[in-house]
C-alpha cells in the first residue's frame, strides 16, 4: 500500500511542477515575451551570486565540519607516505586556487553581464592567445603533478632496501592470507592445484598434500602462514608480495598511504617503512580500539565491504616474541612430522637396564624355592 502511496505522490509532485510550468508561459504571452526574459535575467542574475556566496560559506562550513573525520589532520604512519601527502596537498592547493578563481568568474561573469539595452553583444570566433592561456598553463601545472607522482610511485615500487623483511600477501574472497618465510629466509613454492582450504590455503609444494604428485618443496616446510593480521617492525622497512587465490583485490594501505592490486597469477610489489607502533597510534590518536587497517579497494563480489584486514605494528624484541610462538603451516597440516609431537626414542642401554632391573626380582624368586 505504502508502494502505491508513494508513486501517488510522485506523479502529483510532477503534475505540480508540470502546471506551474505552463502558467508561466501563459504570463509570460500575456506581458510579452522580452519583458519577461529580461525580469527573469535579472532574477537569474541575483541567483547567480546568491549561490556564489552560498556555496563558498558551505563549502568553509563543511570543510570545517568533516575534515576531522578524514586523514588530513593525521600525518602519514610511513616515511613514504609522507610523499604521499606532499603530492596531495600540492594538488589540492593547485586545483582549490583554480577552482574559487574560476567559479567566481563564472558566476559573477553571469550577474555582470546580463542582457542589457545599453550594452551590445560582442563575439568573436576566435582567439590565439586565450588558447594558448588555457592549453598550455594546465598542461604545465598537470606535467608536473605527474612527474611527482611517478616519482613517488617509482620510489615505493622499486627495489627495497636489503635488509627489509618480506611479507607475502594474499588476497582471497572475502580476506587476506599472510605468509612469512621462516627461518630459512626463503618462501617455499607454490602450485594452485594444492590449493586446500582445510589446511593448505596457499597451496605449498608440500609431495604428500592433496595426493599430487610434484615435488617436495623443503623451503616451504617451514613457511608460517596467518590470516587477518600481519604482524611488523617500527622503523624497519617491510616489502610486501602481493597475490591473489581468485579474483582482482586491491591492497589498501590509508594510514599508509599506500595500494596496490592484488591480481591472480602477477605478483605485484610493495615496500615502506613503518614510523609508529599500534600502541603508540592508539595513543596519539586517543582511540583505544586503533588498528591500522588493510582494506580491500577494488570491488571483489558480494563480500566485498566485509574484507578487511589488520596491521600490528611492532617493536623488534614484541616481534621477535610473536615469531617465536607461530608454528610452520607444514607442522599444523602434518602433526605427525611436528619435533614436537614426536617423542624421542629409549635409549639401547636405559632397555638393557631397565630388563636387568625386572629380572632381578624373577630370579631371587627360584634361588628361595630352590
Amino acid at each position: 500500500m505504502s508502494f502505491f502511496f508513494v508513486i501517488a505522490v510522485i506523479i502529483l509532485v510532477f503534475l505540480i511542477i508540470f502546471q506551474i510550468a505552463k502558467a508561466s508561459e501563459y504570463v509570460a504571452v500575456l506581458k510579452g515575451e522580452d519583458r519577461t526574459r529580461k525580469e527573469n535575467n535579472k532574477i537569474n542574475g541575483f541567483f547567480m551570486i546568491a549561490f556564489l556566496i552560498a556555496g563558498l560559506i558551505g563549502v568553509y562550513f563543511c570543510n570545517d565540519a568533516l575534515v576531522g573525520k578524514t586523514l588530513l589532520v593525521h600525518e602519514s604512519a610511513s616515511l613514504q607516505g609522507e610523499k604521499v601527502d606532499q603530492m596531495l596537498w600540492v594538488t589540492l592547493i593547485i586545483t582549490g586556487i583554480v577552482f574559487v578563481i574560476t567559479q567566481c568568474i563564472l558566476f559573477w561573469f553571469a550577474y555582470r553581464y546580463q542582457e542589457s539595452e545599453k550594452r551590445k553583444a560582442f563575439f568573436f570566433p576566435h582567439n590565439n592567445t586565450m588558447e594558448i592561456v588555457w592549453t598550455v598553463v594546465p598542461a604545465i601545472a598537470l606535467t608536473v603533478l605527474v612527474v611527482i607522482g611517478l616519482r613517488n610511485w617509482f620510489s615505493f615500487t622499486g627495489d627495497a632496501p636489503k635488509n627489509a623483511m618480506q611479507v607475502e600477501v594474499t588476497g582471497k574472497q572475502f580476506g587476506w592470507i599472510f605468509r612469512y618465510s621462516g627461518n630459512d629466509g626463503v618462501f617455499g613454492k607454490k602450485y594452485f592445484r594444492m590449493i586446500d582450504p582445510a589446511d593448505n590455503s596457499l597451496g605449498l609444494n608440500w609431495r604428500d598434500s592433496a595426493g599430487i604428485n610434484v615435488k617436495d618443496d623443503v623451503a616451504a616446510h617451514d613457511d608460517i602462514v596467518t590470516e587477518q593480521t600481519m604482524y611488523v617492525v617500527k622503523n624497519k622497512p617491510v616489502k610486501l608480495i602481493i597475490g591473489s587465490r581468485d579474483v582482482v583485490h586491491d591492497v589498501g594501505l590509508s594510514w599508509f598511504r599506500l595500494k596496490m592490486d592484488a591480481v591472480p597469477g602477477t605478483p605485484t610489489t610493495l615496500w615502506f617503512t613503518p614510523k609508529f607502533t599500534t600502541k603508540e597510534m592508539k595513543e596519539s590518536t586517543g582511540n583505544p580500539n586503533f588498528q591500522y587497517e588493510i582494506s580491500c579497494d577494488q570491488m571483489c563480489g558480494n563480500g566485498h565491504y566485509s574484507m578487511k584486514g589488520v596491521i600490528e605494528v611492532v617493536t623488534q624484541a614484541e616481534y621477535d616474541e610473536w615469531m617465536a610462538k607461530q608454528k610452520p603451516a607444514y607442522y599444523a597440516a602434518f602433526p605427525d612430522k611436528d619435533p614436537a609431537n614426536i617423542k624421542p626414542a629409549t635409549p639401547a642401554s636405559d632397555t638393557t637396564k631397565a630388563t636387568a632391573v625386572r629380572l632381578k626380582p624373577d630370579l631371587e624368586v627360584k634361588k628361595e624355592k630352590i
